[in-house]
């Protein structure tokens, strides 16, 4: 079911991470906190008494290792993804699209992802290196998992403000799979963070027999 074309279980986890943004950035007072957190686990208690959600693994593995994204593409390797799925309410809120052999991902860290003060904690930024290199492994119709992720931080990342991230494949060996990928202010040329990684690939049939243990 959709209301104005949305689908529920995104809208819900939009409104949580709305919520956690607002209660990280700002004041409020006792009744209206205490007013929150009965709501919240009043509604937590009535989802979780319904069945638990399976992952079609199956499903996953056929949209996305056998059938690249057109270029330009919106792309979604698993909507419940911390980093960039729709309907995870502790997501960061990415958006990923094809750029020819690059994954493009544009976002903005709300306050509930500052480190220092103003500032992106480098944990957020890192994480979000690794998803979107993983958009890369789509393209290549290639699945892997992360062997090693180095991040460059060369200058602090702003939150609240519209940034984008920008990976490729540098080179593979055999099995071995090296990424690149950088951060900048969106529409800008400075570098705030540059990350590279070792993916290791896997055979689609190990995913497949994974998923049924």
């Amino acid at each position: 079911m959709t209301r104005d074309g949305q689908d529920p279980r995104s809208a819900a986890a939009a409104a949580l991470r709305r919520l956690g943004h607002a209660l990280v950035a700002h004041d409020a007072d006792p009744e209206l906190l205490w007013r929150v957190a009965e709501a919240a686990e009043s509604v937590a208690a009535e989802v979780e008494r319904r069945p638990r959600r399976q992952r079609d693994v199956a499903a996953a593995v056929q949209r996305l290792w056998q059938t690249p994204p057109a270029d330009g593409a919106r792309m979604s390797h698993y909507s419940g993804c911390v980093v960039s799925g729709a309907a995870n309410p502790l997501g960061i809120g990415v958006e990923v699209r094809r750029d020819g052999d690059e994954a493009v991902a544009d976002l903005r860290f709300g306050p509930a992802f500052e480190g220092a003060p103003e500032r992106v904690h480098g944990g957020a930024v890192a994480a979000v290196f690794d998803d979107v290199m993983g958009y890369v492994l789509v393209l290549l119709g290639v699945p892997a998992y992360t062997g090693r992720l180095t991040v460059d931080y060369r200058a602090a990342v702003p939150v609240d403000t519209p940034l984008q991230v920008r990976a490729r494949l540098a080179a593979r060996e055999d099995r071995k799979l090296w990424m690149r990928a950088s951060l900048r202010p969106a529409g800008g040329d400075e570098i705030l963070a540059e990350a590279e990684a070792l993916f290791i690939a896997v055979p689609v049939e190990r995913l497949l027999a994974q998923s049924r243990r």
